[in-house]
């Protein structure tokens, strides 16, 4: 890692930004009002995190002068917009399906367990001068981890409202993995 001395100016702007908004995510979703609805807790989970994306792609967009990555990260903010629009029109209905004790437990034992991996993956990504490198190797992590929680609540019976949602964070998360990943090995 390079020594903080060693940051332009404008990398330490754009990484105290995103670690201010990485804490702010951490903070959220670990005091999110959970309850016993599986449904309930994905989305009150997952809001703070689609927030977070929305805010981390907008600090990199006053920076990056890189084209493909100015896409990638409109997309996000569009996609994840629109999913928080979604979960949010859908939380109260989704709310009064209560699940049981064993399948709660267990989806939230392994919430758990992604969601500490992504904090550290996140937390812990190499960074340098190169901010296009840091956004996607900081991104990289968090969409894996939408990924993951998206396939650990479809393993539950969930409101019907959300299986679509689920689907597709699945689908255009592990889509934009692909992008970044191989945009990642470009630059």
């Amino acid at each position: 890692m390079i020594d903080q001395r060693e940051f332009s100016n404008v990398t330490k702007k754009y990484l105290s930004r995103f670690y201010d908004i990485l804490d702010a995510m951490i903070w959220e979703m670990s005091n999110a009002d959970l309850t016993d609805s599986i449904s309930h807790n994905f989305i009150v989970q997952m809001i703070p995190h689609h927030r977070a994306a929305v805010n981390m792609s907008c600090n990199l967009l006053q920076y990056t002068t890189l084209v493909p990555l100015q896409d990638i990260a409109v997309s996000i903010v569009n996609e994840q917009t629109k999913s928080i629009e979604h979960m949010t029109k859908i939380l109260s209905d989704c709310s009064g399906l209560k699940s049981p004790r064993d399948e709660l437990q267990l989806y939230m034992q392994r919430y758990h367990q992604i969601s500490q991996t992504m904090f550290a993956k996140m937390g812990e990504s190499f960074a340098s001068n190169d901010i296009n490198a840091d956004f996607m190797r900081e991104m990289i992590p968090h969409h894996k981890g939408a990924i993951q929680m998206s396939e650990n609540a479809l393993q539950f019976p969930v409101c019907p409202e959300l299986t679509p949602i689920l689907q597709t964070i699945v689908t255009s998360q592990k889509k934009g993995v692909q992008e970044m990943e191989c945009l990642l090995q470009c630059i």
